[in-house]
C-alpha cells in the first residue's frame, strides 16, 4: 500500500493511497488510529471514492470514533473504464429513462464487478491492518445501491466484518449470498424507488440470514435517502463496533 497524499480539514485527516493499482482513500482523526474500528464505504454506480455522499459519511464516522476507507470500484473514479462498461452504463440509463425494468440487467453487472471488487476489499483490509488502521478490531461495511451489489458477497465472505448497512438493491442475483450473511444489518428501502421494485427489495431483506436485521423504509425515489439515516448508521455501528 502506497500513500500518495495527506490533507487535514475540520479535524479529519484524509490520506489517498493505491494498493494493487486500486485507488483508495482513508479518513482518520489526527493521532494514532489503531484503536478505531474501520468502516468500509462502497460508492454507488457512476460515483467514486470521494463522491460527496461518501466523503460526508466518512467525516461523520470519524467524528463518532471510527476510521473510514473507500475504494474506486472497477470502471469508476480514477480507474480505467472499458468499452463494455461504457456500453452497460448507457444501456442502464436508457432503460431507466424509458421506464423499463432494469433490475436484472443491473444485477448481472453488479455480479461482474463484485467478482473483482470482493478480492480488492479483502486485500485492502489486510493492508490497512498491517499499517495499524483498526488492527484486530471489528470492521463495518456501508454500501447502498451498487454498494450493496458488491457488499453482500463481500460481507458473506469476509469474517472480519461484524456489521453492515445495505439498501437500494433488489433480490436478483443476491439471495444466495444474503443467506450467508449472519452479522447485524440495517437495510434502507426507498418506497418510491424507480430503479428497484419494492417487492424485490423486500425479498432481499427477507433473504438475509442475520438474526438481527432492521428495515428502514422511507418515502421517495432511489436517490432520496434522508440524511438522518446516516445518524442511524452511526448509532448502529457504535453499538456493534465500539462496544
Amino acid at each position: 500500500m502506497h500513500f500518495t497524499s495527506e490533507t487535514t480539514a475540520n479535524g479529519v485527516v484524509e490520506r489517498r493511497f493505491t494498493h494493487a493499482d486500486v485507488p483508495g482513500v482513508l479518513w482518520t482523526a489526527p493521532g494514532d488510529p489503531s484503536a478505531r474500528p474501520l468502516v468500509l464505504l462502497a460508492h454507488g454506480g457512476g460515483q467514486h471514492k470521494t463522491a460527496p455522499g461518501i466523503a460526508g459519511r466518512a467525516h461523520r464516522f470519524v467524528a463518532a470514533g471510527f476510521a473510514a476507507a473507500a475504494l474506486d470500484a472497477p470502471g469508476h473514479g480514477e480507474r480505467p473504464r472499458t468499452e463494455r462498461e461504457e456500453r452497460v452504463s448507457a444501456e442502464i440509463r436508457s432503460l431507466v429513462a424509458a421506464g423499463e425494468p432494469a433490475v436484472d440487467y443491473v444485477a448481472r453487472y453488479h455480479a461482474e464487478v463484485a467478482s473483482q471488487s470482493v478480492k480488492e476489499w479483502t486485500s485492502t483490509v489486510d493492508e490497512l491492518w498491517t499499517a495499524g488502521i483498526g488492527t484486530d478490531r471489528p470492521v463495518g461495511f456501508f454500501g447502498i445501491s451498487m454498494g450493496t451489489g458488491l457488499g453482500v458477497p463481500l460481507v458473506a465472505a469476509e469474517p472480519r466484518i461484524a456489521a453492515a448497512v445495505f439498501g437500494l438493491a433488489g433480490n436478483e442475483g443476491l439471495a444466495d449470498a444474503a443467506g450467508r450473511v449472519r452479522v447485524p444489518i440495517e437495510f434502507l428501502l426507498q418506497w418510491d424507488d424507480e430503479m428497484v421494485p419494492r417487492d424485490s427489495a423486500l425479498a432481499l431483506f427477507d433473504a438475509f440470514g442475520s438474526a438481527e436485521k432492521s428495515l428502514h423504509a422511507n418515502a421517495g425515489p432511489h436517490a432520496g435517502v434522508p440524511r438522518f439515516e446516516v445518524d442511524s448508521a452511526v448509532r448502529f455501528f457504535a453499538r456493534h463496533l465500539l462496544a
